[in-house]
């Protein structure tokens, strides 16, 4: 009876393995085939209208490729409402444990959400980063600009429309955002190549238009003899505030974005260029780039996508107005349409 008991004890086991397999190799199957794909979308805060471009973008893609393959591609929106990067890594953990197939992740601190993105991989869970990349993380592609690159061109750019001299000043949001970082550092690389240009300072704040605006105005009061601003980030453009500055209005002034809301800065020429990230694409490229993974079994070309500034001044700006509208931005104003 003992031996018969064994005999039938190994038999369950073995049958439990063999089923264990089957459903192993079923799921992975399942997932292989990306019939549906849960992709959790974490921002760096859920305030920021680049961010709720990228949002926009992600889920007309979504939309798009459930209806060509016949599959079922869902966005779930995870970003903290501020820049908090132990939330995100909160949110990661969150998507992991709700059953998410792929994480894409502009990073706050790559420091901070580095294990977890890794614990997410490790758990079966793609990871993509855009605008702020981890490069030390196990995620399998990054899709954004070349921040240094973007920071030496912010500062080309207003070293021309000053003659190459005079003071100016960076401002450079979150201190901690490794994106940011890079291109503070291509801006200060830049300045050094005209010796008539020096550099205030490098002044940070929270990402919000009221801070960003609030923290140029303090820097003016502070250094009156700054002379031009290298904003490596819109975030002050976003409000309407300095259109009206009477000190603003008499320095040159070159920023990154180029959202429907900062057109107006343009057209009156308190910031005659504008360096645009199509930064609905951030979402877009990264659900499809997602999607070829999963379903199509495809990893991009590089692990590193570039993605190229556009130059946006009064000679184009009707053209990049009509481009906002096709990605559905909804608050381009008609008399920018009709240039």
């Amino acid at each position: 009876m003992t031996m018969r008991a064994t005999a039938l004890s190994l038999m369950m086991v073995a049958g439990l393995v063999a089923c264990s397999k089957t459903e192993n190799k079923s799921a992975a199957t399942a997932k292989g085939n990306g019939k549906k794909i849960a992709i959790a979308l974490i921002a760096k805060s859920s305030t920021n209208p680049v961010f709720l471009a990228a949002r926009t973008g992600a889920e007309a893609a979504a939309k798009e490729l459930s209806a060509k393959d016949s599959i079922d591609v869902t966005v779930s929106w995870l970003t903290p409402p501020q820049e908090d990067a132990e939330m995100q890594a909160q949110r990661i953990r969150q998507a992991v444990n709700d059953g998410a197939d792929a994480v894409l992740i502009s990073c706050s601190d790559a420091g901070k959400v580095t294990g977890a993105i890794n614990d997410a991989v490790d758990r079966g869970v793609v990871v993509m980063t855009f605008d702020s990349d981890a490069p030390q993380s196990k995620r399998f592609a990054y899709y954004g600009v070349d921040d240094t690159k973007t920071g030496q061109e912010t500062m080309a750019e207003l070293a021309t429309l000053m003659n190459g001299k005079g003071k100016v000043a960076i401002l450079a949001g979150n201190q901690n955002a490794p994106n940011l970082q890079h291109r503070v550092q291509g801006a200060k690389d830049e300045a050094a190549k005209h010796p008539g240009m020096t550099i205030a300072g490098v002044f940070n704040h929270v990402e919000t238009p009221q801070d960003a605006t609030a923290e140029v105005v303090r820097v003016n009061n502070a250094y009156p003899d700054i002379q031009g601003w290298a904003f490596i980030g819109g975030w002050p453009l976003f409000a309407q505030s300095l259109l009206t500055d009477a000190t603003v209005a008499k320095q040159k002034i070159v920023s990154v974005d180029g959202l429907p809301v900062e057109l107006a800065y343009v057209e009156k020429g308190v910031v005659p260029v504008l360096l645009a990230q199509s930064v609905y694409k951030w979402g877009e490229v990264g659900v499809r780039t997602i999607v070829a993974k999963l379903h199509d079994h495809k990893d991009p070309p590089t692990a590193i996508i570039e993605m190229s500034l556009v130059k946006v001044t009064k000679a184009n700006l009707g053209a990049w107005a009509r481009q906002l509208k096709a990605w559905g931005f909804t608050d381009v104003e008609d008399k920018y349409l009709k240039m």
